[in-house]
């Protein structure tokens, strides 16, 4: 996975699209969704009742919270830019570091981390049990509230959270008219630039892990993969992230470093591709990355 120009030769090679259209659903239960997104927006899970999940993934706003670093309990900073929620059910492992399995996984960190939400399990079922949410589980779990059926709610919930309809997507199922010109050429230049060696699949990455900083070094306190595994080799290795909606979740990297869409297009052409660029290759490959935009997830307009 981490071979990017032989990745990038095979893709030439590949007579397929190396960017698919998303689903335009996936199967979701219905009830426990319900149940999930309730959690999702209620602070309730935090320890002192002030932080929820959508504090820091705002799904109105690109699935994130425009933040250097979130912000948890007793106002306290994180270390690390939250990734957007949207289409996560799409990448194949989940935090920067893929530390996280699956959304389920993923789900249980925020709430036992103590710079986040500082719960535990125990104390939240304690508090969920004596509250409304009590006859709500009863409802779809014969075992209650458990820490299993709490993280499989919100996971539920956020399996909804896709955004199938981008410009981009309709381009790639045959409307050819769906992106502009510019859009096009910005397109070709992604690809042939060499950003589609790991910003490729149906979520425009979050399918590998690369090096942050292949070409030239980056001055970087996190250790990213390696603080998962240990393994020296895995040092500065990060889950490459999707670029869908990538416009609306600025700043941008695992630290939040770039807050410019344009910058941040430069800097990957220096650090990671080490390929010259343009002012005008900037802004066609800024005016395709537009296309990746889709609407609010069909779960939040209902």
């Amino acid at each position: 996975m981490r071979y990017s120009l032989l990745l990038l030769l095979l893709i030439a090679l590949c007579k397929a699209e190396p960017v698919t259209p998303l689903p335009k659903n996936v199967p979701v239960n219905a009830d426990k969704a319900a149940l999930g997104k309730a959690l999702f927006f209620d602070p309730i899970l935090s320890r002192d009742g002030t932080v929820s999940c959508a504090s820091c993934h705002d799904i109105f706003s690109g699935g994130d919270d425009g933040k250097k670093v979130s912000v948890g309990i007793n106002n306290q900073k994180g270390t690390i830019n939250a990734p957007t929620v949207l289409n996560a059910i799409f990448n194949f492992r989940q935090f920067w570091d893929g530390r996280a399995r699956d959304l389920a996984e993923q789900a249980a960190g925020p709430i036992e981390n103590p710079v986040e939400m500082g719960n535990s399990f125990p104390s939240l079922i304690r508090t969920l049990k004596n509250s409304h949410y009590k006859a709500k589980f009863a409802k779809i779990y014969k075992e209650g509230i458990t820490k299993a059926t709490i993280t499989d709610a919100i996971a539920e919930f956020e399996k909804t959270l896709i955004t199938p309809d981008s410009p981009f997507d309709r381009y790639l199922r045959g409307d050819k008219s769906a992106i502009t010109q510019k859009q096009k050429e910005g397109y070709a230049l992604f690809k042939s630039k060499g950003c589609i060696a790991c910003h490729h699949g149906r979520n425009v990455g979050g399918n590998m892990y690369n090096k942050f900083g292949i070409i030239l070094s980056i001055d970087d306190d996190n250790l990213g993969r390696y603080n998962v595994t240990n393994n020296p080799s895995d040092k500065h290795f990060f889950k490459v992230p999707s670029l869908r909606n990538v416009t609306k979740t600025a700043p941008y990297f695992h630290n939040g470093s770039i807050s410019d869409l344009r910058e941040a297009v430069y800097f990957m052409a220096k650090h990671q591709i080490g390929r010259p660029i343009t002012d005008t290759e900037v802004s066609k490959i800024v005016a395709f990355l537009h296309a990746l935009d889709g609407d609010i997830p069909q779960s939040m307009q209902e």
